[in-house]
């Protein structure tokens, strides 16, 4: 079923026709390795170079085999005639499998890499041009103090440039090939064949296996993309939340003639964003599997081949396919920063309750006495819907310490602006934001 969501270059990273033909690369690199210490004779090489994957007769085969690489061997054996008795010289079919694995996955690594370098230019681009605009900063989905979008985005994009060195740890890790027999003791393999055809097929040998590839790497890879499925699913709920309708601050694109609803035809659904998170959550599952195939008998079982052939595939064309998603959702994303000024004001003041502990306590009370004095004015705002500055104003317990003229400079919202350059600046987002289409003094306090 992934398939229908899938890109046109990762599917065809994970097609059986480019599993077969990798196979082949593999095998014909095998041989000129072979033929470069003397194993084959040189002569044989062309005839091999010719071979091809028939895979209707490798379909016939496989009916009688039931062992997928004799029948792909039988049927590039017809392709190639008498030399073909050197195909496959001294190796077991994991030679093959998990070292054609490996390309293939490289491969997908450097697609999905693709897609997060789209995503983080997409983020830079989003941060930037709301850098300043204010908004609500919410813990435990209640208001806190405000923060900008910009840095919302800010910390979106550090995180994709962790996931984007995750990714490229993970690749390296699985960049290894295997030719060393049907336990790996190079029986019937020199390990100099083996590090010839991995110089060719651009891998590193892997310094000892059994008779497979072991499963760890496999699984660093997995979880790797489950990690970065889990970023995107964090911000696609982000998303979500602000897209509410008591909140909508934010809202994914909607195009003309969309529908939300066949009953409701108001309805404007994060769709989208939630399609976003039901893959991730897919991706998650798959690592799980993953990582239970580090467990096999001996040098090796099979319980770990069915399933990599469902979860490996099936992970990289969800994460293409969720990365590019959630990268147009961004580029077309919808920001009111109006809706986000009237947001901050819903808690008539609240937000200032600690510039207002603190100015108290540099007033000589202690931190207990200020907290308990500022809590007991913002609980009667709660209570009764009034003017935080107004009750302080009125409080003589608060006025014996702070005047009143000097209460007002504290409700002001450029304060929580004064550092967003020096993070900008940290994280590397230094080029000027651009104005909000929008909003050309977005760094304001609410209307």
């Amino acid at each position: 079923m992934i398939e229908r969501y899938a890109r046109p270059e990762m599917k065809r990273t994970w097609s059986d026709e480019t599993k077969f033909d990798t196979w082949l690369r593999v095998e014909i690199a095998v041989c000129e390795a072979w033929a470069e210490t003397g194993g084959i004779p040189k002569e044989s090489l062309p005839a091999i170079r010719r071979a091809r994957v028939d895979m209707g007769r490798m379909a016939q085969v496989l009916k009688e085999t039931h062992h997928d690489v004799t029948a792909f061997l039988a049927s590039v054996a017809e392709s190639v005639g008498p030399e073909a008795r050197y195909i496959h010289m001294g190796l077991t079919s994991s030679d093959v499998m998990d070292t054609a694995l490996a390309l293939q996955m490289m491969d997908a690594a450097d697609i999905l890499e693709h897609d997060i370098v789209a995503l983080l230019a997409v983020l830079q681009d989003r941060a930037l041009e709301h850098k300043n605009t204010i908004m609500m900063g919410r813990t435990h989905g209640v208001h806190a103090e405000p923060i900008t979008f910009g840095l919302k985005l800010a910390l979106w994009r550090e995180e994709m440039k962790r996931n984007a060195i995750r990714l490229a740890e993970a690749r390296k890790n699985i960049s290894v090939g295997k030719i060393s027999g049907a336990v790996g003791t190079y029986a019937t393999v020199p390990p100099r064949v083996e590090e010839i055809a991995c110089a060719r097929l651009g891998l590193q040998p892997d310094p000892v296996s059994s008779q497979i590839i072991q499963r760890d790497r496999h699984a660093q890879f997995v979880t790797t993309l489950a990690i970065v499925a889990g970023s995107l699913e964090k911000f696609a709920t982000e998303i979500r939340g602000l897209q509410r309708t008591e909140v909508l601050e934010a809202e994914e694109p909607f195009s003309p003639g969309q529908t939300g609803s066949s009953a409701m035809p108001h309805k404007r659904n994060p769709e989208l964003c939630e399609r976003v998170c039901g893959l991730a959550r897919l991706i998650r599952g798959h690592s799980l599997t993953a990582l239970e195939n580090l467990t096999l008998w001996h040098e090796r079982d099979i319980s770990h081949s069915s399933a990599e052939r469902v979860v490996l595939p099936d992970s990289c064309l969800a994460l293409d396919y969720i990365l590019d998603l959630f990268t147009g959702v961004m580029r077309g994303l919808q920001v009111y920063p109006e809706r986000m000024k009237e947001n901050i004001g819903l808690t008539k003041g609240l937000v200032f309750s600690q510039r207002v502990m603190l100015a108290l306590i540099a007033r000589g009370l202690s931190r207990q006495e200020a907290y308990k004095l500022v809590q007991r004015n913002a609980m009667q705002t709660w209570r009764e819907r009034k003017d935080f500055l107004s009750l302080l104003e009125a409080d003589p317990d608060v006025t014996r310490h702070i005047a009143v003229d000097e209460l007002r400079p504290l409700f002001d919202y450029s304060v929580f602006l004064t550092h967003v350059d020096d993070i900008f600046q940290r994280v590397g987002l230094q080029k000027p934001a651009r104005l909000h289409r929008d909003d050309k003094n977005s760094g304001g306090g609410p209307a």
